[in-house]
């Protein structure tokens, strides 16, 4: 079965989503134990909304 043109642009979206995901995993070095705490946040925010997505998309 041949993948449309859709499927491409949003499988697309999450190859950027895994790529921001490792250039943020190489730049924790150089984050202090404050801005950590704010990143953490953020992620998981980010995290439940994917959590939610996968829910969506596999029904």
């Amino acid at each position: 079965m041949a993948a449309t043109g859709e499927l491409i642009r949003l499988i697309n979206y999450v190859d950027d989503i895994t790529t921001t995901i490792r250039r943020i995993h190489a730049s924790l070095p150089t984050v202090d134990a404050e801005e950590k705490k704010r990143l953490a946040g953020s992620l998981k925010s980010a995290g439940e909304k994917i959590q939610e997505l996968i829910i969506l998309v596999e029904k």
